[in-house]
């Protein structure tokens, strides 16, 4: 790994600790597409997972007096967990390509879903039955391509949660994915000694952003902000789809 690659990967990471501050969430959709570009997706996935266990058991931490239901929480995170070893086979056995193809696709498919579906509201007890379905397809796109978003966030976004009791679920669904993640691409080969160093190291960008983030989330209005990430996202997601292209 050269010298402009470790700065633009820790630039990325400080980008999703930025976002993770802000709205406790989103680091993933920034800094997972940036280290695919630089690198591929095997070792993008393998370097943010030791950041999104540590920073979202801090969090998860930190705001679990905010937990509304601890059985609607442990559902979704454990269904996520089974989820993200299914996909981490899915990680070790598809070609680049297509990885980054379908990267490419999940974050088009938020964005659209984002736009075109603003106003619709999932009620909670809907929400309760859908969560292992929910948990079990987010998981599989964590651990096959490092985002799970298109599934996770619109699902909790939809329910209309308040800021802490959104920052309590998310947290807890990410870091119960990454527990489990972290063996399994070891297992595979996936996690070496020297990912886990630069995955250890990707801790330091993405701390050291958040408590800016936190700062700017209080004081910027969300939905300027939301349509920052989305023009953000289709640049990545369009530089993605075109090196998957042949």
């Amino acid at each position: 790994m050269d010298l402009t690659g470790l700065v633009l990967g820790a630039l990325g990471l400080a980008v999703g600790g930025f976002l993770k501050g802000a709205v406790g969430a989103g680091a993933p959709l920034i800094a997972v597409p940036l280290l695919a570009l630089l690198y591929d997706v095997p070792l993008a996935v393998a370097i943010f997972t030791i950041p999104s266990l540590l920073s979202n058991a801090w969090q998860g931490w930190a705001y679990r007096a905010y937990q509304h239901s601890a059985t609607f929480v442990w559902t979704l995170g454990l269904s996520a967990s089974v989820g993200a070893i299914l996909g981490s086979f899915l990680l070790a056995w598809l070609p680049g390509e297509a990885l980054m193809g379908t990267l490419a696709l999940i974050v088009f498919l938020y964005i659209g879903f984002r736009l075109h579906r603003p106003d619709w509201v999932l009620a909670r007890a809907q929400a309760t039955r859908l969560a292992v379905p929910a948990g079990l397809a987010a998981g599989v796109m964590q651990g096959a391509g490092g985002i799970s978003a298109p599934v996770s966030i619109t699902f909790l976004n939809a329910m209309r949660l308040e800021r802490g009791e959104f920052i309590a679920t998310i947290s807890v669904f990410f870091a119960m994915m990454s527990v489990v993640q972290v063996p399994t691409l070891a297992a595979l080969g996936i996690m070496t000694p020297d990912r886990a160093a630069l995955s250890l190291l990707g801790c330091v960008p993405l701390f050291g952003a958040m408590p800016l983030g936190a700062w700017v989330g209080a004081r910027v209005s969300k939905q300027v902000f939301d349509r920052l990430i989305l023009w953000l996202l289709a640049a990545i997601a369009l530089r993605l789809l075109w090196v998957a292209l042949p």
